[in-house]
């Protein structure tokens, strides 16, 4: 993974039951649970301004945490589940799982689009698409990509980006069994307009309107 692992603050949570996460998020905290890795489960809570900070900047369940309790070793961990309120949709307990730095995991990892200004198909007005601005892959807990980067080099209108015609990080595999779509350069609206007018234009000849037309006199 590049770049560090960010830090994730917790603390020991006392107690277990609906009547401790409560008086959890009566104290300006959210209750959560941390599992796996062949401990015990270890009730935490984390301060809930800076829990939704994080959540709210993104990736959250697709980044991997160095969990910090005081007392307790620092572990790896991966968001498993943030549950919220379905009123207010705001956290309300979340579930993180330890994890060993050879753990494989299925993780979605963003797809950045460079050299646009490369692209002759772009600079002829064309649109790149988007159809996975997200790509599922899986990896190893303590090599998690950043990104998948697509370079739109060279691309014209109507090219396609599918996942085999791109360089997935190293030790990273799409976790669909298929060649499928990632994005594509499309014709501007205007010019598929035309194209189309111009289609059915075509379908009926000035001259074969004059030939129905001298049928029907005849008749």
């Amino acid at each position: 993974m590049a770049g560090e692992i960010p830090d994730l603050v917790a603390l020991e949570r006392t107690g277990t039951g609906k009547g401790a996460a409560r008086q959890a998020r009566r104290d300006g905290m959210v209750p959560g649970i941390v599992f796996g890795g062949d401990k015990d489960p270890l009730p935490i809570q984390i301060p809930f301004n800076e829990l939704f900070k994080r959540l709210k900047a993104g990736r959250f369940k697709s980044t991997l945490w160095n969990l910090k309790v005081d007392g307790h070793e620092d572990v790896r961990v991966i968001c498993r589940d943030v549950q919220r309120d379905v009123v207010k949709d705001l956290p309300t307990h979340l579930d993180l799982m330890r994890l060993r730095r050879t753990t494989k995991i299925a993780l979605f990892i963003p797809v950045e689009f460079i050299n646009e200004e490369a692209a002759p198909g772009i600079k002829k007005g064309g649109v790149l698409t988007v159809v996975r601005p997200e790509v599922e892959l899986l990896c190893t807990a303590g090599d998690i990509p950043e990104k998948i980067t697509v370079d739109l080099t060279g691309m014209e209108i109507n090219d396609v980006v599918t996942i085999s015609s791109v360089d997935l990080p190293e030790g990273t595999k799409p976790t669909i069994d298929r060649d499928f779509v990632i994005a594509n350069v499309s014709a501007p609206t205007g010019l598929a307009t035309s194209d189309e007018e111009e289609g059915e234009e075509a379908e009926v000849a000035p001259d074969e309107v004059e030939v129905v037309g001298q049928e029907e006199a005849e008749e």
